[in-house]
C-alpha cells in the first residue's frame, strides 16, 4: 500500500485493508478523546487484550484459509498483474530489490506451459535456473518451482510431445541436487535436507515415467506427411532449426532420411546457428572435396552456443523497467510503447537478476 502524508517523504499513516477496502488505522487513544481520564487502568487493559485475540484470531482464520487454498490449487502465489518491475537498487522512492524468486512468482509460468508457443522457453529456463541459480531462489519460489516442475512432467506424459526436452532438464537438476546433497554445508540449503532428498527422489522417479514413456503409433485414414510431394516434405525439414528435429524426422521413412542428409539443408543450418567466422576455422572436408555440413554443424556445436528460437518470450519495457508476457502487457507511461521493448532470452531473464 503506497504511503499517503503531507510529505512524500515522511513514512506516512498507517492503513489496515477490511472488506470496504484500505482505511486509515485510528490509534486507540484518538478514539478515547477526551475521556480517556474517565477510564481504569483494568478497563483499558482489558480492551487492548480483546483487540489483540481479535486480531490473532482473525490472522489465524486467513493463514488457514491461505494454506487450505494452496493445497488445494499446488500455486503458492497467484497475482492479478502478471507483470512485475525489475527494481535492482534502492532510491528516495522504493526501497529494496527484485529477486529471481519474485519474479518467477509473479509472471505465471504454470499457466505459460499450457501455450505451446511458451513451452521451450519455460523448460529452458527452469533448466538455466537448475544449473546455476537454484539455491538463490527463496522456499516459496523453490516451492513454486517444483510445482511448475510437476506440471510439465504431467503434461508430456499426457500429451507425449517434447519429451527430450524435459530429459534434459530432469538431468541437469537430478546433477546439481545430488552435488548439492552430498557437499551440504559448504552450500546454502533453504529447508530441512530431507526434503531435498525427497525432491531428488522423485525426479528419479520422473526419469524413469519418461524413459519407459511409449508413444503410441498414430491410426489416420486421411492424408499423411509421406503423402506430400517431395518438394514440399523438403521444404518442411528447412524450417526446421534444431538439428534432432531433422535426425528423428528422418528415421521416420527411407524418402525422408534421404531428403534429411541433403548437403544444403545442413549448409542453411550452420549458417543460422553460426558466424561465417566461426565455421571457416572448422571446415570439415568429405572424401570427394566438398564440405561435410552436417559434420561440421555438430563440431560446431561444442565449440559455439547455438542460437536460440522461441514462439513467444518475454519482453523488458527499457523505459518503465518492467517485465510482462506479450498478452498481458503493462501500464506503460512511453509515447511510444512498442520502441521500448526487447525480448527477454532465458539467460537474458538470469543476468537481469545478478547484482
Amino acid at each position: 500500500m503506497p504511503f499517503l502524508g503531507q510529505d512524500w517523504r515522511s513514512p506516512g499513516w498507517s492503513w489496515i485493508k477490511t472488506e470496504d477496502g484500505w482505511k486509515r488505522f485510528e490509534y486507540f487513544n484518538h478514539k478515547l478523546g477526551d475521556n480517556i481520564n474517565e477510564l481504569s487502568l483494568e478497563e483499558l487493559d482489558n480492551d487492548k487484550e480483546n483487540v489483540y485475540v481479535g486480531d490473532v484470531c482473525e490472522v489465524a482464520a486467513k493463514k488457514r484459509k491461505k494454506d487450505l487454498f494452496n493445497n488445494n490449487t499446488k500455486s503458492q502465489f497467484l497475482f492479478q498483474e502478471r507483470w512485475i518491475y525489475v527494481q535492482k537498487e534502492s532510491t528516495r522512492e522504493r526501497h529494496g530489490y527484485c529477486t529471481l524468486g519474485e519474479a518467477f512468482n509473479r509472471l505465471d509460468f504454470s499457466s505459460a506451459i499450457q501455450d505451446v508457443r511458451r513451452f521451450n522457453y519455460v523448460v529452458k529456463l527452469l533448466q538455466l535456473i537448475a544449473k546455476s541459480q537454484l539455491t538463490s531462489l527463496s522456499g516459496a519460489a523453490q516451492k513454486n518451482y517444483f510445482n511448475v516442475l510437476e506440471k510439465i512432467v504431467r503434461k508430456v506424459l499426457d500429451d507425449h510431445q517434447n519429451p527430450r526436452l524435459v530429459k534434459a532438464l530432469l538431468n541437469d537438476l537430478s546433477s546439481t541436487l545430488c552435488i548439492l546433497i552430498r557437499e551440504v554445508g559448504k552450500s546454502v540449503l533453504i529447508g530441512n535436507i530431507n526434503i531435498w532428498v525427497c525432491r531428488l527422489e522423485t525426479i528419479l522417479n520422473w526419469q524413469q515415467q519418461l524413459n519407459s514413456l511409449q508413444i503410441p503409433k498414430q491410426v489416420s485414414n486421411g492424408m499423411t506427411l509421406s503423402d506430400l510431394p517431395l518438394h514440399m516434405q523438403s521444404n518442411i525439414l528447412y524450417k526446421f532449426s534444431d538439428a534432432c528435429d531433422i535426425i528423428n524426422l528422418g528415421q521416420a521413412t527411407p524418402t525422408l532420411h534421404m531428403l534429411s542428409e541433403d548437403r544444403q539443408l545442413w549448409k542453411k543450418l550452420c549458417k543460422f546457428h553460426f558466424a561465417e567466422k566461426q565455421f571457416c576455422r572448422h571446415l570439415i572436408l568429405s572424401e570427394k572435396g566438398h564440405v561435410d555440413w552436417k559434420l561440421m554443424f555438430f563440431t560446431l556445436r561444442k565449440y559455439y552456443p547455438q542460437k536460440e528460437q522461441y514462439g513467444d518470450t518475454l519482453q523488458f519495457c527499457k523505459h518503465c523497467s518492467i517485465l510482462f508476457w506479450n498478452d498481458s502487457g503493462h501500464p506503460c507511461t512511453a509515447n511510444d510503447p512498442d520502441s521500448c521493448l526487447t525480448p527477454v532470452s532465458p539467460q537474458h531473464f538470469i543476468d537481469l537478476f545478478k547484482f
